[in-house]
C-alpha cells in the first residue's frame, strides 16, 4: 500500500536518517567484529598494526591453520541455514508440539536442541567434509584467511572456563525463574487492582530499583557472611554459610530486578482487556485458573521480552557476582575482567579476548529465537504503563 503523500518523507531526510543509522550500528558492532576477529588469530597476527594482517592472518594461515573460500561459503550457509530455521520451523514445531497451556517448554526445549545442532554441524561435521572437499577442489579449497581455534580450546578447557559458564547459567536460571514467577502474580495482581495503593507500590519499588547495586549489596553483605549465625538457633550445626553461595547471589539480583520485572509485567497485563478474566470467571474458572487457563496464554510475549531483560541483568551483572561470589563459584564476567587484568603475555590477551567473544554467543542465539516473541512483546506492552 502506498503511503499518503502528505506523510512522505523528503528524499533528503530518508537518505540522512538511513545514513545515521547505519553509522551508529557499524559503531556498535565494530567492537564485536574486531575481537572476534582478533580472538581466531595467532598473536602476531591478533595485535598486528595492519589491519588486514589482523582479519587475514598470514601467520596464522602460515601455520597450516585456516579457511579456503568453500570453508567460508560452507560456514555462511549454515549461519543463514540456523536463522532462517529459528524465524520459520522452530515457531511452528513449538506450537504444535508444545503441552497444552506450556509454550515456555516448548520454548526452551527448541532453543537448547537448535543451539546443539549448530554446535554439533559447526564443529563435528563441517570439519571432516571441508578437509574431503577442499583436497579436490584445487583454487577454492586452498587457506584464504588465516583461522585457529586453540585460543578457545586453552579459554574452554585448560583454562576451566566451562565451570564459570556453568556457574552462569546457575545464576541467570534462577534469576530468571524466581523473577518471572513473582514477578507475573505481581503485575497480574497490580493490574487488576483498582486501589492507588498499587501505583504507590510501583513508585516505592522504581526508587528501590534506582539505587546503585553497590549500596545493596552493602546492605546484603553483612547478613551472608554471618548467614550460619543467623540460621543456627534454626538450623542447629547444619546451618550454611551464604557468603561465596550462587544462592546469595540469585537472592540479590532477584531483589534489584524484581521491581523493574513487575513494572514491565504489569503494564503488559493491562494491555490484555479485562472482559477474558469476567469471561473465564463466568465459563467457572477461578481467579487463578482463569490468570494461568485464560491470561497467561495470550502473555507469552511480553513474558518472553521481561524474561530477556531479566536474562541479561544476570548474565552480564559485574558488581554484585565479584562480590559475593568466591572464585569456586565464579561466573564468566568477573571470571573474563580477572584475565585481563592478571595476563601479560600476548598469547594470554588473546585467550582473554576468546574468552570475551565467547559469552556473547548465547545472547545472539537467545535473540535470533525469540525475536518474534521480543519485537510483539515490546509493541505490545511499551507504550502503556
Amino acid at each position: 500500500m502506498s503511503q499518503p503523500r502528505a506523510l512522505r518523507q523528503p528524499a533528503l531526510l530518508r537518505i540522512s536518517s538511513a545514513a545515521f543509522l547505519a553509522f551508529w550500528c557499524l559503531v556498535a558492532a565494530f567492537p564485536i567484529f574486531w575481537i572476534t576477529v582478533m580472538s581466531f588469530k595467532a598473536p602476531v597476527d591478533a595485535f598486528d598494526a595492519n589491519p588486514f594482517n589482523v582479519i587475514f592472518g598470514p601467520e596464522t594461515r602460515a601455520r597450516g591453520k585456516g579457511l579456503s573460500t568453500l570453508d567460508i561459503l560452507a560456514g555462511l550457509t549454515l549461519f543463514y541455514a540456523t536463522w532462517r530455521i529459528a524465524i520459520g520451523p522452530l515457531p511452528r514445531a513449538v506450537r504444535e508440539w508444545s503441552p497444552g497451556g506450556q509454550v515456555w517448554i516448548g520454548w526452551i526445549i527448541g532453543a537448547l536442541v537448535t543451539g546443539l545442532a549448530f554446535v554439533v554441524v559447526l564443529f563435528g561435521v563441517l570439519p571432516p567434509v571441508m578437509d574431503l572437499l577442499n583436497g579436490i577442489a584445487g583454487p577454492l579449497g586452498r587457506d584464504v584467511i588465516g583461522l585457529t581455534t586453540e585460543h578457545y580450546h586453552t579459554v574452554w578447557i585448560e583454562r576451566g572456563f566451562t565451570r564459570n559458564f556453568q556457574n552462569s547459567l546457575l545464576v541467570t536460571t534462577g534469576v530468571v525463574t524466581i523473577s518471572l514467577t513473582f514477578g507475573t502474580l505481581a503485575g497480574y495482581g497490580l493490574a487488576r487492582s483498582g486501589s492507588s495503593l498499587a501505583f504507590w507500590i510501583l513508585i516505592i519499588a522504581l526508587i528501590f530499583r534506582a539505587l546503585p547495586h553497590a549500596v545493596l549489596v552493602a546492605g546484603y553483605l553483612p547478613v551472608f557472611i554471618n548467614s550460619a549465625e543467623i540460621l543456627r538457633p534454626i538450623l542447629g550445626d547444619a546451618a550454611p554459610t551464604l557468603y561465596g553461595k550462587p544462592a546469595a547471589t540469585i537472592a540479590v539480583l532477584v531483589a534489584i530486578n524484581q521491581p523493574f520485572t513487575i513494572w514491565m509485567l504489569r503494564s503488559f497485563f493491562q494491555n490484555i482487556p479485562a472482559d477474558l478474566d469476567e469471561a473465564a470467571r463466568v465459563d467457572g474458572c477461578s481467579h487463578f485458573q482463569a490468570f494461568r487457563r485464560v491470561i497467561m496464554p495470550v502473555m507469552w510475549p511480553g513474558v518472553i521480552t521481561t524474561g530477556l531483560f531479566s536474562f541479561l541483568l544476570a548474565y552480564n551483572d559485574f558488581l554484585v557476582t565479584s562480590l559475593l561470589l568466591d572464585a569456586q563459584n565464579q561466573t564468566m564476567v568477573p571470571a573474563i575482567a580477572g584475565m585481563f587484568n592478571m595476563e601479560t603475555t600476548t598469547t594470554d590477551q588473546v585467550v582473554a579476548v576468546a574468552a570475551a567473544v565467547s559469552i556473547t554467543a548465547p545472547l545472539f542465539l537467545l535473540v535470533m529465537i525469540f525475536q518474534r516473541q521480543i519485537v510483539s512483546g515490546l509493541t505490545a506492552g511499551a507504550v502503556k504503563g
